[in-house]
């Protein structure tokens, strides 16, 4: 396979996965902003925290001097600037998909091609909350459709690989971030005896990742960080979990070689290993929050050093750091 064919497969599926979280982030924070009352006033911290999830917090209030919703859904939705809109990740997925037409099935280039033109449809600037809605549930079920294709129609060769690892590697990137910041909510507030604060920040980071229903079988009927920490980054079954995307980041770049270790490849595998390693290691609950922080900011960082050295073993275009993850400079 051509390294260029490889490395947008790669980045469609990176940008397909990243444009669903960033919908469901952002879908779950305006559903709580109408639930609440004038008297609750949604804070800035709030909002904040989608930021920091989706975005670049620095990158925001270099341009912007408040939290206001509709400056931040306009950010994060359709600025130009923002790597990480959803409108760019969209654009991405289907230049990428558009460039790999040959070997992809038909049905996915369609798929990727009409939320493509309905998210152009939405006016960039005098949109409605009632539009971006849709938009979001566009995007999801967009999302949901192309892993739907991919899974039953297309062989299990390296096209799938590819794309497989894309998905897993950015998947498990948006957990950490998004637990990351959930501790980092926690700890400055841990003087705050209001329970239902806590219970709120967990309850988020379940629907962030649309893990509630699937949490609440495995550990009912309480809400805790500990459970849900534990669920969100140890559980081997939740497919949204760490570990989970880890353990099939892995198993996948052992399909592609083989099960065996090259002289190009073992920088590769070092990486993944020294990450594994790591993941044996650490016993969650026995954690405390800052070291839970620690945790998950190192494997934020290994996540893009696996992701360079990914590109770099495949002689794929060399990323370019971003905010919330890595950006394929050719998308640009």
């Amino acid at each position: 396979m051509l390294s260029r064919v490889a490395d947008s497969l790669y980045w469609m599926a990176r940008n397909i996965e990243r444009a669903e979280n960033n919908s469901r982030v952002l879908s779950a924070r305006l559903i709580n902003m109408l639930e609440a009352s004038d008297s609750d006033a949604v804070a800035e911290r709030d909002w904040e925290e989608v930021i920091e999830i989706c975005a670049s917090y620095n990158d925001y209030k270099n341009e912007y001097a408040t939290f206001d919703p509709d400056t931040i859904v306009q950010y994060l939705a359709f600025q130009e600037n923002n790597l990480n809109s959803l409108s760019n990740c969209i654009s991405n997925a289907r230049y990428n998909a558009k460039s790999t037409r040959e070997i992809i099935p038909h049905e996915l280039w369609e798929c990727l091609n009409e939320c493509y033109w309905n998210s152009i449809d939405v006016d960039r600037q005098y949109w409605n909350l009632k539009e971006v809605d849709r938009l979001l549930r566009q995007i999801k079920l967009a999302s949901f459709t192309a892993q739907g294709v991919i899974e039953s129609s297309m062989m299990r060769d390296e096209t799938y690989a590819f794309i497989q690892i894309g998905k897993w590697l950015e998947r498990a990137e948006k957990t950490a971030r998004i637990l990351n910041v959930m501790c980092e909510k926690s700890m400055r507030e841990a003087e705050d005896d209001n329970a239902d604060h806590h219970y709120y920040y967990w309850l988020a980071a379940l629907q962030f990742v649309n893990g509630h229903d699937a949490y609440l079988k495995k550990n009912p009927p309480a809400i805790t960080a500990r459970d849900v920490l534990s669920f969100l980054i140890t559980d081997p079954t939740f497919p949204r979990s760490i570990s989970y995307c880890v353990n099939h980041v892995w198993d996948t770049v052992k399909g592609i070689e083989g099960g065996k270790v090259s002289h190009y490849s073992e920088e590769l595998f070092d990486a993944l290993e020294r990450l594994k390693i790591e993941f044996d290691d650490v016993v969650i609950r026995d954690l405390k929050m800052e070291e839970l922080g620690e945790f998950l900011d190192r494997f934020q960082n290994h996540c893009n050093e696996i992701g360079a050295v990914f590109s770099k073993t495949y002689y794929l275009v060399e990323p370019e750091p971003s905010s919330a993850g890595v950006m394929s400079q050719h998308q640009k």
